[in-house]
């Protein structure tokens, strides 16, 4: 159900939880909320509006989580959706709630593809990047690079195999998918001789 002021259902008892939830209820007393002063209703904030005047949207549909009855006020606008990648964030936001894993898996695959597109475009330029020297292996030459990556405690030890497979993964994409392209352009050139 979309997040409206209306709460559905009635409010379990307070005196239930507190025996059911260790801790549950310590911040009910105003005086131990930091934030209590600035709650207080005769606090004049200089806000003229109780909702913020709707930014506008141009014409084009922003995304909205299906929790939520209205976007936002405010919004940003600075990285439209876009492509494949835009496509995919724009279906987990129709499609699945913020609660559920699938919503943000697919604005993992979403970033994932921009990221691997960005990639190829810039094997398309003069200046590609360059995994080595961008990764910072380089500046570890001096300091132990492979005994400080296996110590134990090393929070990042358990995904460390998978590191290399993302970053070289999509150059070697990229690389088989010229390759593939360059040679059957070439196949159809050695029959016509």
């Amino acid at each position: 159900m979309p997040y409206t002021s209306n709460k559905p259902g009635a409010a379990p008892d307070p005196e239930a939880l507190r025996a059911r939830i260790a801790g549950w209820g310590a911040d009910l007393d105003p005086g131990d909320r930091p934030a209590f002063p600035r709650e207080h209703p005769g606090i004049r904030t200089g806000a003229h509006w109780a909702l913020p005047e709707q930014q506008p949207t141009k014409g084009r549909e922003r995304e909205r989580s299906v929790e939520h009855e209205r976007l936002t006020p405010v919004f940003g606008t600075a990285q439209p959706l876009h492509g494949l990648s835009g496509a995919i964030r724009r279906y987990a936001y129709d499609r699945y709630s913020e609660g559920q894993a699938a919503h943000w898996l697919l604005l993992i695959l979403g970033d994932r593809i921009e990221s691997a597109g960005a990639h190829a475009k810039s094997m398309l330029t003069r200046r590609p990047d360059d995994p080595i020297t961008q990764s910072g292996v380089l500046g570890e030459r001096g300091r132990r690079p492979i005994a400080s990556r296996l110590r134990p405690g090393r929070v990042d030890l358990k995904h460390a195999w998978m590191d290399p497979i993302l970053v070289l993964g999509p150059w070697v994409l990229a690389a088989v998918l010229v390759f593939r392209t360059g040679r059957a352009i070439m196949r159809p050139a050695k029959r016509r001789r």
